[in-house]
């Protein structure tokens, strides 16, 4: 088991891994500086939402995306394929609209945009990308192609 994501704040993802757009915030989970401290609160709640956690797996047929997204609604939730072999998850959890007389004691669920990117390897199939969305688990399925096996011939010896 590698140490990196131990150090980078419990992430599954590789830091050395060349398909991923990730980008690792060092100051992430440090609480706001004073300097910080006049930023509006919109703009705090969109980086909450903005790391979508994402698993990928490769098994022999497919590249499988898993995505948490509790509380989105499929139509909430874009995926789409870009040329280059680009996968792109996106959308937008909105905030819960104020009455007027409700007093909030504690906000913790996150709210605004997220948007994950990843390159694909070359041998997947773009055309026939399947999604689904099920008990707020994204799933992104990029089939493979079949790798073609050399066709081997015995070559008779003579002598």
């Amino acid at each position: 088991m590698s140490l990196i994501p131990s150090i980078l704040g419990g992430r599954r993802s590789n830091v050395f891994d060349p398909f991923s757009f990730d980008m690792w915030d060092p100051f992430e989970g440090f609480p706001l500086s004073s300097n910080l401290a006049n930023v509006p609160s919109s703009a705090r709640e969109t980086s909450a939402f903005a790391n979508a956690r994402i698993d990928w797996k490769e098994t022999p047929e497919a590249h499988v995306f898993k995505a948490d997204l509790p509380g989105l609604k499929k139509e909430e939730v874009k995926v789409e394929v870009e040329e280059g072999k680009v996968l792109q998850i996106s959308g937008e959890r909105s905030k819960e609209q104020e009455e007027k007389n409700d007093q909030w004691n504690r906000v913790e669920r996150s709210s605004g945009k997220f948007l994950r990117r990843f390159r694909l390897p070359e041998n997947v199939k773009m055309d026939q990308v399947k999604a689904s969305m099920e008990n707020g688990v994204l799933t992104v399925t990029v089939p493979k192609e079949e790798v073609k096996k050399p066709e081997v011939k015995a070559i008779e010896i003579s002598g």
